[in-house]
């Protein structure tokens, strides 16, 4: 028999206490992995894997594979438009777009079950660069050739939840209760998503053998080098004449893709496993990525910013690494350019916190990855009352 967590009878009870609860039941998961699974379910538009390695060679305890949601929210620049799953969608304008994202997860109330991981659906995605100039007066100069949304979202609604100690697999819908769906309708909608992933996870998977070789590639660049040298010459006289301190020149390249977005992702996770690893199928756009930092996290009222900069190749041998690392910690360029980065995350959370609560807990540490060392530092603060985590993220964006 079949048994899904919650029973319907606490559910029901939980339904007292909010509209959206989530619905699951557990699988073994010892021949399933989050790739495996992805290539089965996640193949269509609007479909997102979270992974993480941590300290470059443990997998994090879970991954999340999400698929199916239950709306989707972009904006490019003021307009704003929020396609749901029934086919029914909304626009207007926004001037802070990021604020109306706040505005539609406020209409769902979580019941959190203490037996599951901490994320379990909510919004997934993107926000652009240039969703700076929500936030800040700044010129828009830059010329938009992608037309990308700044902000893509997907509102999850169906989940797998891997977890690699149990080696199990949790398959979660997120039961959604309004006044056109009872909680009992709920429930039961819940539990068919979750047999239909289910059945789709039961069938078998075609192999196709990739190979990882290093072969000649002609990139492309937006930049030619001309331009691009001469745009650094440009930014130092910025810096001379104290306009700015600091610039990153951004530099984009194409080349011809044979293969699959997300073989690409499966290629950069093996090349360079870190803590925040990604891959999104936005369908006109897919998105991967390996990162070893965040920009800005809130837990409960603990507002948090790792700053990292300055960064060596891991060593050959132990004492090659922990000359490397003297090196680094040594080298006056790396230390200036990183407590610049600490101060401005002190700024930024100074922003949003209780005003004596910033404090700075790790300073200047190493964090050592597959193939490279980072100097970290932790930045904390508490959060002042009336402030949520889209306030936070406004005070925080972009890094640096």
């Amino acid at each position: 028999m079949t048994v899904y967590e919650p029973t319907k009878s606490a559910f029901l009870e939980r339904a007292q206490r909010g509209n959206v609860i989530p619905v699951y039941r557990e699988i073994l998961a010892d021949m399933e992995t989050p790739v495996s699974a992805f290539k089965k379910v996640g193949n269509l538009p609007y479909s997102f894997l979270l992974e993480s390695v941590e300290g470059g060679e443990t997998l994090g305890r879970y991954s999340f594979l999400g698929t199916s949601p239950r709306a989707v929210f972009r904006a490019k620049g003021n307009e704003v438009e929020i396609e749901y799953a029934q086919g029914r969608k909304e626009s207007f304008r926004d001037d802070v777009p990021i604020f109306s994202l706040r505005r539609l997860m406020a209409k769902y109330r979580y019941v959190p079950d203490p037996a599951l991981p901490p994320f379990c659906g909510g919004a997934v995605g993107y926000v652009a660069y240039d969703a700076v100039r929500a936030f800040e007066e700044i010129g828009n100069h830059a010329e938009d050739d992608l037309n990308l949304p700044d902000l893509f979202f997907l509102i999850t609604d169906t989940l797998l939840i891997f977890d690699h100690v149990k080696h199990r697999v949790r398959i979660l819908a997120n039961a959604f209760i309004d006044e056109r769906t009872s909680a009992s309708e709920a429930y039961d909608e819940a539990v068919a998503r979750i047999n239909a992933l289910h059945a789709a996870l039961a069938r078998p998977l075609e192999i196709s053998e990739q190979t990882l070789n290093s072969v000649p590639v002609r990139l492309e660049s937006n930049f030619t080098k001309d331009g691009f040298e001469n745009t650094v010459e440009r930014c130092k006289e910025y810096i001379r004449a104290g306009d700015i301190f600091q610039v990153v020149i951004s530099q984009r390249f194409r080349v011809p893709l044979s293969s699959s977005p997300f073989d690409v992702y499966r290629a950069l996770r093996a090349i360079n496993p870190s803590p925040y690893m990604f891959f999104l199928n936005f369908g006109q756009v897919c998105l991967a990525g390996s990162s070893p930092e965040i920009l800005v996290k809130l837990t409960g009222s603990t507002v948090q910013l790792r700053p990292i900069a300055g960064t060596r190749r891991r060593g050959e041998s132990k004492e090659e690494d922990i000359a490397l690392e003297r090196e680094l910690l040594a080298d006056p360029k790396e230390r200036a350019e990183h407590i610049m980065l600490v101060d401005l995350g002190r700024n930024d959370c100074g922003r949003v916190c209780e005003y004596g609560s910033v404090r700075v807990d790790d300073l200047m540490i190493i964090e050592r990855y597959s193939h490279v060392m980072h100097i970290v530092s932790n930045v904390v603060g508490k959060l002042r009352q009336g402030l949520d985590a889209y306030d936070v993220f406004a005070a925080a964006f972009p890094a640096g």
